[in-house]
This record gives C-alpha cells, structure tokens and sequence, in this order.
C-alpha cells in the first residue's frame, strides 16, 4: 500500500502516461544549461588565459620595462602584455606564467591582468613610476562590450521571475497532493481540489466492526450504505438518494472515523477534505476547489466525499457587517449550495459531513435536498464504553488475574468515565500504559487506569508546591464542605475521590460520579447548585470568613442558576418562557430578546436561586458540623479520601444509586449545561 501511494504521489493522475512530470524533468534542464552559459559568457576571458597581478610586481615589470604592450579596458581592468625575451630572461620572475598561460612556440608571451580600482590613482602610480625610471610609460584606453553580460542584464529579471513562478508551482502541486500535472499547469492549479482519495478497497479498511459503541449512528447510516451497494433497489421505486448526511456531536465522539467506516462498508472511493482547506486568502480559489472537489467526486461514482468541520466554511451568512463586501467564505458557501443542488439523482455521490457546532451553519444548507439527514453522534453510554475500553485494550499488556487486586476490569472503567468521549477514553488507555511505565510495571493494572483518569481530569500532582498550615486546614474544610453536602443531599452527585494535594492549577479537587440522566428536574439542578456552595458555606461556617477559592463554584453555580431562569423556563417569576435560540440564526449581539424589566426580575431570580442553594447548604453543614469537623480533619491528616471513608463517617446513602442507567449527557432538544455539569468535575481552589 505504501509503495503504491508513494507511486501515485509520483505520477499525477491527471498527467497522461505519466509524459507531465518526465517533461517538467527536461525543462529544468534546459533551464539549468541556459543559466550556466550565460554566467559562463558573462564572467569568462572569451580567449587568451590571463594572470592576474598584484601591484608590487607590476611595478616592478613597468621599472624594467618587460611590457611589450598596456592596455586599459573600459577603465576597470589593465592587460599588461610581457616580453618574450623578458620571460627568457628571467624565468624565476615570470614562472607563473609559464605554468599557466604562455602562448607556444618561440615568440613566448604572457598577459597579466590587473583591476585598477579607481583610475584617477592608477594614472597617479604610473605618473610617478615615470619620474623614477624617466621613461614614458604610454597605454592605450578601449572600450569593450559583454553581450553575455548585456544579454543577463536584458532577460534575468524574466529568468528570476520563471524561477519564482517554477517554484511556487512545484508547491501547489506539492499541497494538492501531486494532482495539478507538470509545467506550469500546477501553478495555475492550486485553486484545483485538495481532496484526498482513499480507495476503499485498498485504502479504506475500516469496517463498522472497528467501530465501536454508536449503534443509534450506524443504524441510521446503514442505510447509505445500503443505497450504495444496491441504488436500484431504490430508484426503481422512484426514490431519489440522500444527497448529504450531517453527523452532529461533541468532539473526540468518533464522527470522522463513522464516515470512514460508510465507505470501507460501501466498497467505494472515499474523498476526505477539510473545512478549512477551501478558505484561502487568493478570490475564487475556495469555489474553484469546490468545483474540483465535486467534479472528481462525479468521475468516481458511486463515492463518498467527506468534508470534516463544515463549520469553517458553512457559517451562517451576512453576519460580518460588511455590507457590500467581497467575503471568500461566503463566495465558496455559495459554490457548495450550488454544486449540491446541481447533483443528479444518478449521480450516486454521497456528501457526509462532520460538525461540532450545528448551530452556526446556515439554513440553507440544512435544508432537505442538501444535508438530508442529521445524524447526532453523542456521547457513549456505558456499555459502549466498554465496548470502546475493549477496542483500545486489544494492544495493552493489562493485569488478567481476576484473583488479584490489580485485576483490570472494563466493566469496572466504564462506571468511572461518565461523560467520556471515545477519544478520551483512547486518551485514557495511552496514559495508564505510561503511568505503568513510569512505575518499570511488566503490565498495566487497575490502579494505573485510575491514576490516568485522574490526571487527565485534574491535572499533574503537584507536591512540590508549598502551602500554609492555614491554607491547607482552609483547603481542606472547603473540600469536605462539598463532599458532605452532595453525599447527603439526594439528586447531587455522590463523591469517588477528594484530595488537597495541588492538581495543575487547582489546589484541591474532587471526583463524583454523577447519575446518567435523559432528563434533568428543578430538584436535581437545584441540589447540584447547593453542593458547588458548599465550599464556601464550610469557609464562612468554620472560619468566619470567605476565600477566593470558591470562584469556580460560583461561577458554574450561577450559570446553571441563569440556565433554569432563561433557556428552561423553571422560573415562577419570569415563567415558562425561553430566551434561548436553538437554531443559532438569531443575531442578540447589539440587542437583547427581552426588556429591561425582564432583565431586572432575571437578575432577581438568579440571585434568589443561587442565594437560597448557598443558605440549605450552611443549614446542612450546620446540622452535621461533628461529621464535617472529622472529615475535614481526617483530609488534613491523609490528604486523600475515597468514598469508603466518607461513607464510614456519616453512613450509607439511604437512596437507592443508578449505576448502569443509559446515559446522554443532556436532552437533544436542549442546550448544554454548564460545563462538567455530568463530568467528573474538579472543585478548583486559586
């Protein structure tokens, strides 16, 4: 496969019997020699070899006289021509010459040369060499023309710039992949397609058996391929195929990797390109690729073109505020809309195409007849967690013996990695094989894992860094003000690991395992809300007084406050009524979708809702301060907890725990909560 990749870099496709590159290879030749000839002709003698010579000897040469003859060219250069009978004379003086340039025969003869520099001093050292011998010493001037020199005068500004452009063509061929032919075909070519093409039976070898987890997405894109395989089991029915195909989800979920395994099903060529690749700074050149790109997709037919982050180039249009502007991304929008709409419906060319933001891409191109399905790829329950850990496990050495401590268990992983992606989980497999490593272990275990999913949410011990007694007892209340209250309140998340040793930029973190819910509850929001407080309700119980620690707690508290008043509705006052734009066309930048009035009871609300979570959170510490105080001590004394030890102060959960619910994150239908809302969070303290 490699070598045949290599002769495809080669050997454009488009340069027939391969004669494009063998021609280019003859014209950087030809371009070679004339190059050399002209330096050649310009800086040669064009005759007779010549010497030249150094001040002190010349003159010594004109004191005895052994010129036979001077000669100044264009005053720039003096030939001296040596006697014969000078260089018989004295052959020690004269041995250069007879190694180098004399002329045969009797009549020996030498030419020296020498750069006069400035003219008006060479005629001065002659003029005075004349007073010392008393002999006239007479020259003749001539004037002489390079036609080489004349001719690279005339045509190296053309050759610099035939260089430059050979150049800049040899890189647009280079970026498109070697498509754009030989000569200067190339260089005008850089607007061509820079799709890269798979061959699916060669190239594309990745089935839906490689991927795992997505049922719900490859269920849905079954059908293209099926329509693929077999289009007239479709149009004969009179049914027309599915020009676009929108796989909508959160990063890392595994969008790319699902379009590839369509095309190793279908059996057919797979074109890959990125948003970002049709923007360019040249007019014209993002539709001019857009054309390429379908025109190469209709010679392959049946295909797939696939375009990752169409959000680069599919924006919603006519937000810049340059009215009357020539906008490139907008110019190539326009091109894609169109090259869609002009597809047949035997075309049998597919356009799949990835999006992490479905919410700026413009309307027309969401409409049915573009993009006609929207496929949202989300985040993994956990079965398809484990069945994503058992993926990427396939290649890792791992602790097999049930009987030991150490055992590995991906049923055991996918529980502590809720909200994970696939690309997180592979993330996690990489670090535990490294935290292995680091430890010289001859296979990964249990631990190692849990130490990768630390360090990937919290960040890198950080031991070194030195605390106060008062900050770390401070630190160490604030920690356990959160574990306490989300352990005893009952839609919070119960606690897996609290630590007060530093992590990346927080000094203190904690780990919950939060329940995966289709839907969320006033009740269940509210709670969470009263846990984030409690970090700084245990500062100002036990203290006296409040830190800056509780920033981020605060932060993500009255985001979610702000998210029940204004996106869901769950406000008495304000009432069931929602500010949020789901389609993302609507343009708030200069004005609000509410009055001044509205904004006024909103505030009040937030205010009121994160108030009251901080005040149920002061009541709770204050009913359980004998437990807190222990805890809080106990976390000073071990700087890291787990839930046994929560759980031994202050009893089991008396509700019962959901651990294998089927997950999403949040409902489809609306935005996303607060950040790390159903992640494994991390309570930073600054």
């Amino acid at each position: 496969m490699a070598k045949q990749q290599q002769n495809q870099n080669k050997v454009p496709n488009n340069a027939p019997n391969g004669n494009k590159p063998k021609a280019a290879k003859w014209l950087y030749i030809v371009y070679g020699v004339i190059m050399v000839a002209l330096l050649v002709g310009m800086f040669g003698n064009g005759g007779e070899a010549k010497k030249p010579v150094e001040w002190n000897k010349l003159s010594l040469i004109l004191e005895r006289h052994d010129y036979e003859s001077i000669t100044v060219i264009n005053q720039e250069v003096a030939e001296i021509r040596i006697k014969s009978e000078a260089i018989k004379a004295n052959p020690e003086l004269y041995k250069d010459l007879r190694t180098s340039n004399l002329t045969g025969g009797e009549g020996l003869t030498g030419l020296y040369t020498y750069n006069i520099g400035n003219y008006e001093h060479f005629d001065k050292e002659l003029a005075i060499i004349e007073a010392k011998t008393g002999e006239h010493i007479s020259y003749k001037i001539e004037t002489h023309t390079n036609a080489w020199r004349e001719l690279l005068v005339w045509f190296a500004p053309l050759l610099i710039m035939v260089f430059l452009f050979w150049g800049m063509s040899a890189y647009a061929r280079k970026q498109m992949g070697g498509e754009g032919g030989g000569g200067f075909g190339g260089l005008f070519g850089f607007g061509g397609s820079r799709a890269k093409q798979y061959d699916a039976t060669k190239q594309v070898n990745v089935t839906f058996k490689d991927v795992a987890g997505l049922a719900g997405a490859k269920e849905e894109v079954m059908e293209v391929v099926d329509f693929l395989k077999n289009p007239k089991h479709y149009t004969e029915l009179g049914g027309k195929i599915p020009k676009g195909v929108l796989l909508v989800g959160p990063p890392g979920t595994g969008k790319t990797l699902l379009a590839k395994a369509v095309a190793g099903e279908a059996g057919v060529p797979f074109f890959s390109m990125s948003g970002s690749d049709f923007v360019e700074m040249f007019v014209g050149v993002g539709a001019s690729r857009v054309r390429g790109l379908f025109d190469e997709a209709k010679k392959k037919s049946p295909c797939i073109v696939f375009i990752d982050e169409i959000d680069a180039v599919g924006r919603a249009r006519g937000r810049n505020g340059l009215a009357g502007g020539n906008d490139e991304r907008e110019n190539t929008l326009n091109q894609l809309l169109t090259e869609m709409d002009g597809f047949s419906s035997t075309t049998n060319v597919i356009v799949l195409a990835a999006t992490n933001r479905a919410d700026v891409l413009d309307k027309a191109l969401m409409r049915a007849g573009r993009f006609d399905r929207q496929i949202y790829v989300e985040l993994p329950d956990i079965e398809e967690r484990k069945a994503i850990f058992a993926v990427h496990m396939k290649n890792l050495k791992l602790n097999t013996d049930m009987n030991s401590e150490g055992f590995v268990d991906k049923d055991f992983l996918a529980k502590q990695t809720p909200g994970f992606s696939g690309a997180d989980i592979a993330n996690v497999c990489n670090e535990a094989a490294l935290c292995a490593a680091r430890k010289n272990k001859k296979q990964i275990e249990r631990q190692d894992f849990l130490d990768a999913v630390d360090r990937i949410v919290g960040g890198l011990e950080k031991r070194t860094k030195v605390l106060s007694d008062q900050e770390k007892r401070t630190i160490a209340y604030h920690e356990s003000g959160h574990a306490s209250v989300s352990w005893l309140l009952r839609w919070a998340n119960p606690l897996v690991k609290v630590t007060i040793v530093p992590r990346g930029k927080a000094l203190g973190a904690a780990w919950y395992l939060p329940e995966e819910r289709q839907i969320t509850t006033y009740e269940q929001m509210f709670d969470e809300m009263t846990s984030l407080m409690a970090g700084r309700a245990s500062e100002e119980l036990v203290f006296g007084r409040i830190s800056t620690g509780a920033l981020n707690d605060i932060e993500r508290a009255t985001k979610m406050a702000q998210a029940l008043v204004t996106y869901y509705g769950m406000s008495p006052e304000v009432g069931n009524i929602s500010f949020y734009d789901s389609t993302g066309q609507s343009d708030y930048a200069l004005t609000k979708p509410f009055s001044e009035k509205t904004a006024e009871t909103i505030d009040r609300e937030v205010r009121r809702m994160v108030e009251e979570a901080y005040s149920k959170a002061k009541e709770l510490l204050l009913s359980h301060r004998e437990q807190l105080d222990q805890l809080a001590s106990q976390l000073y004394d071990k700087e890291v907890l787990f839930r046994e030890d929560l759980e031994r102060i202050y009893g089991p959960r008396p509700w019962e725990e959901k651990t294998e619910t089927p997950v999403i994150a949040e409902n489809e239908e609306t935005p996303a909560l607060p950040e790390n809302t159903y992640n494994p969070e991390n309570t930073t303290l600054s």
